[in-house]
C-alpha cells in the first residue's frame, strides 16, 4: 500500500521532535456541487527540530510513533 503524502503549513512547534501541520483540502458538496475548503491538523515527527511556525512542509504517513503521531516530515518547501 503506498504511503500518502500531504502538503501543509506548520502551525505549532512547541513540542519536542513534533510539529503540528494544518492541511487544507478543497471538497465539493455532493448535492449542490459547491466547492469549499476543509482544514485538518496532523501531528508529524520532526527528528532534526529545524522546522519553525509558518514553514510549508510535505508530510508522509508512517508507522505509529505515538497515540496521535502517525506522520513524519519529509521535506521543507
Amino acid at each position: 500500500m503506498p504511503k500518502r503524502e500531504l502538503t501543509g503549513k506548520v502551525v505549532s512547534d512547541k513540542m519536542q521532535k513534533t510539529v503540528v501541520v494544518n492541511v487544507e483540502t478543497i471538497k465539493e458538496h455532493p448535492k449542490y456541487k459547491k466547492k469549499f475548503k476543509s482544514h485538518k491538523k496532523y501531528k508529524a515527527h520532526n527528528e532534526k527540530m529545524d522546522i519553525k511556525i509558518g514553514d510549508t512542509v510535505v508530510i508522509r504517513e508512517c508507522a505509529p510513533i505515538s497515540k496521535g503521531k502517525k506522520w513524519e516530515v519529509m521535506l521543507k518547501i
